[in-house]
């Protein structure tokens, strides 16, 4: 994902593998002229690796700014050694500070306003694989975002990791009046009764969205007024538009994110 205030300075919610595709197939990011970026910056969300490796694609001569909180900056920085290729010459990899809760007014290299507001949020979640048992927990370690537009206040939530409900996360998304959500799977033992993996969705800090418990419940209920999974896994039935699971979401006037999805607020 994508996201501008001015149209001018673009910043990227995490960075997937698919990331070279993906601003090729999107005009507003290709350079305007030589040596020129749109991108003002990467926003991470946790140190996931199909949330990072996309960095790797844009280690050219253009410095990035990274913003993400202290507990993620140090797993990408300190104890992964692949990103000192992001380092090749002082100033190349730049580092804002995210603190839990307080709003960030994003800008762009100069320092001029971009007309958004980032604030960072706390989600239940897990440290990435590659650091389990080799990094203490935190609550810095997964986030979801609220992304406010300075002009008319108007509130994106963005939340592609979670792996339980919690009162943090429910007054955030309150706040927000178009949420993109963590819709990877459909039910905890997915993998499970696929004979994909030994792992449920719990294992992997997702929450499930069917079921009396699931995502979608509480999803619903929100003031939203656009609901949107995003970060959805490929045995998730979701994904077939002819499934039961699509249509008990469809009934819940919760949406699918697709490639290519363009939204104003």
């Amino acid at each position: 994902m994508a996201i501008s205030g001015d149209g001018e300075h673009w910043f990227l919610l995490n960075a997937s593998p698919e990331i070279r595709a993906q601003l090729e197939s999107f005009p507003a990011l290709h350079p305007r002229a030589q040596r020129h970026s749109p991108l003002a910056g990467v926003i991470l969300t946790n140190g996931d690796l199909d949330h990072c490796l996309g960095l790797l694609s844009l280690r050219e001569s253009q410095p990035l700014c990274l913003l993400t909180t202290s507990s993620i900056e140090r797993g990408i920085r300190e104890q992964n050694i692949w990103f000192r290729t992001l380092q090749r010459f002082a100033g190349q990899l730049q580092f804002q500070a995210l603190e839990l809760a307080q709003p960030k007014p994003l800008t762009s290299s100069d320092g001029r306003s971009t007309g958004l507001t980032l604030e960072a949020v706390p989600a239940a979640g897990k440290l990435p694989i590659h650091l389990e048992n080799h990094a203490k927990p935190s609550p810095e370690d997964n986030i979801g975002l609220l992304i406010r537009e300075d002009a008319t206040g108007r509130t994106l939530g963005y939340f592609p990791g979670v792996a339980a409900a919690s009162d943090t996360l429910r007054a955030a998304l309150e706040r927000a009046d178009v949420v993109f959500f963590d819709g990877t799977f459909w039910s905890d033992s997915e993998l499970l009764d696929q004979g994909l993996s030994e792992k449920r969705a719990a294992d992997m800090a997702h929450w499930p969205v069917g079921g009396e418990r699931g995502s979608a419940q509480l999803l619903r209920g929100l003031r939203a007024e656009r609901r949107i999974l995003i970060h959805i896994n490929n045995t998730n039935p979701l994904l077939r538009e002819d499934s039961s699971a699509a249509r008990q979401l469809a009934g819940l006037g919760i949406e699918i994110a697709y490639d290519g999805l363009e939204l104003s607020l």
